[in-house]
């Protein structure tokens, strides 16, 4: 089958926030140490595997540097994307996990448990993030026709990606797991027909959360964005 478009979709490394335990959607923090080691690590990763064409990132430093060392050794810019920012969590940004319970009790339980009917109390809802995601990368696969295009983003878009790609629907969210930082996802846009603006791409899973290069140093934060 002809792939158009290859998406790589790697998670942030480690972030000062996942290390402190806030929850950061759209604060801007940055990498942590280990983060950094980790960006090195799947660098090393996808390039011995992909030939990469272009780089796109979250406009966010976690995930923008991220995917830079791998940008900076093919000699390319790292393009922002703010549609590939993280979920706005509203009065949640910034906040503990340990506040968030208690002071938002309602709407973190949903988070909690029903992912993908949650709305972070004063901020963006999982199903906006939902269309929001899957056309940004929909719109980015369309611009790069034949080509391979690695992504640094974050982890409830790419469980987004993992829970539509499985044929589910936002109400099955909550099955779906979340990938470790810096962890590979890889996804084919595929023709599936011609449209009035040309050919419709379908994306197709390849692998998610793939992240056996970074054993040594893997660190999986559940509900910690």
């Amino acid at each position: 089958m002809e792939v158009s478009a290859r998406i790589i979709l790697v998670r942030h490394g480690e972030s000062l926030a996942n290390v402190a335990k806030f929850f950061a959607g759209h604060t801007n923090v940055d990498l942590s140490e280990k983060g950094y080691l980790q960006a090195e690590m799947t660098a090393d990763h996808v390039l011995s595997r992909y030939a990469v064409d272009k780089v796109y990132a979250s406009d966010l430093q976690r995930a923008f540097h991220t995917v830079k060392p791998a940008a900076d050794r093919l000699g390319m810019d790292v393009i922002p994307d703010e549609q590939l920012r993280e979920i706005y969590a509203g009065e949640w940004e910034g906040r503990s996990f340990t506040n968030l319970q208690k002071m938002f009790e309602k709407d973190y339980a949903v988070w909690m448990n029903d992912i993908g009917n949650a709305v972070p109390t004063g901020g963006e809802s999982v199903r906006h993030l939902w269309g929001r995601v899957t056309g940004a990368l929909a719109r980015i696969a369309a611009d790069n026709p034949g080509k391979t295009v690695l992504i640094g983003t974050h982890a409830t878009p790419i469980r987004v990606m993992q829970c539509m790609l499985s044929g589910k629907t936002p109400d099955d969210m909550k099955n779906i797991p979340w990938v470790s930082n810096a962890s590979v996802s890889v996804v084919e846009y595929v023709p599936a027909g011609t449209g009035d603006d040309g050919t419709v791409l379908t994306p197709k899973a390849v692998v998610f959360g793939e992240d056996k290069h970074l054993e040594a140093i893997k660190t999986v934060f559940p509900a910690n964005v």
